[in-house]
């Protein structure tokens, strides 16, 4: 009897890390942000342990933002508020995915804070 395709599941939790502070990008080149960890999570979420739960934290984390950022320009013409969400968004941005990266070294469940669920 022989076995074709058996696909090996490996724990890698560097990997984990390195995707998580890929979202990073978009601070350093302006872009990169979203397609780089989503090339990552879609090409090995089938053989690394844990990535296709961290690769969803990733793309909803990314869809969150991008969707504050939708709401908060509007609403900077509401006395300025909208400015307070997009330094807060940059924040939420910059600072989740290296708390999430410290936990995916860690072999911890990424955290989901102010997240919405879309994938």
């Amino acid at each position: 009897m022989e076995i074709i395709n058996q696909k090996v599941i490996r724990k890698d939790n560097t990997l984990l890390s390195v995707t998580h502070l890929s979202q990073l990008l978009h601070y350093v080149t302006g872009f990169g942000g979203f397609i780089v960890p989503l090339i990552i999570w879609l090409t090995s979420r089938r053989t690394v342990e844990g990535m296709d739960e961290h690769g969803k934290a990733i793309i909803n984390l990314q869809l969150s933002l991008l969707l504050y950022i939708l709401i908060s320009i509007p609403t900077i013409l509401l006395l300025g508020l909208g400015i307070l969400g997009l330094i807060g968004v940059a924040i939420l941005g910059f600072v989740l995915p290296i708390v999430n990266a410290v936990k995916a070294a860690n072999g911890e469940s990424p955290s989901n804070f102010l997240t919405i669920p879309f994938v």
